[in-house]
């Protein structure tokens, strides 16, 4: 064993690069041009997410608040009518796109403490699955839901977390239960919803 004293200012060096390497999310590592010529082993980024955005571009007026889904970069946006309140929400979306649903519809109906039903599409896909889910921890719906004018979509909450920020749902979009909770408090019956 070495009689030298460690060197402190090296060693808080040390740790300071390492906390940093740490903290620094993990970047795909494609060479130049690879992603060119083999796209399957490029990585797509999601780097829209969570930029912020403008009403303007998406609705003519924000009467009683405005809802954009962005099933692309998987975010949930809400205005308030006033303009007061800006609101940006991570989701799960729709596994394909034949079952996503684009375009303009709005709030018709406020759940808190959901049912759940399988529509007969998924009942079809999923023989297994149960006819009825009570409200509780194992309904897929959490414990709020916006139900939308159009059959059988929603955007509700989820107990299963890991489903946020994937393409996981059969056609409705998620949230975490404390941030539908959030947006169920200030949506109205009569927001409008724009998906994209």
């Amino acid at each position: 064993m070495s009689s030298k004293r460690f060197d402190f200012k090296n060693r808080r060096a040390f740790l300071a690069g390492s906390a940093a390497l740490l903290s620094t999310p993990a970047l795909a590592q494609i060479p130049a041009g690879q992603a060119e010529r083999d796209p399957t082993q490029s990585v797509r980024r999601n780097v829209s997410s969570f930029r912020t955005l403008d009403w303007q571009p998406y609705f003519d007026n924000l009467k009683n608040g405005a809802i954009l889904v962005d099933i692309d970069s998987r975010a949930v946006h809400y205005w308030s009518e006033d303009r007061s309140v800006y609101k940006l929400y991570p989701s799960s979306v729709p596994l394909t796109e034949d079952l996503t649903r684009r375009g303009r519809t709005s709030v018709v109906q406020k759940v808190t403490g959901p049912s759940w039903r399988p529509t007969p599409s998924m009942l079809q896909r999923n023989p297994e699955w149960p006819d009825f889910i009570g409200p509780g921890p194992d309904n897929p719906l959490g414990t709020h839901a916006l139900y939308l004018s159009w059959t059988y979509y929603r955007i509700h909450g989820t107990h299963d977390t890991r489903k946020i920020g994937r393409r996981s749902s059969n056609g409705c979009i998620g949230l975490y239960n404390e941030h539908i909770q959030e947006l169920f408090a200030m949506a109205k019956v009569g927001t409008q919803v724009l998906l994209i």
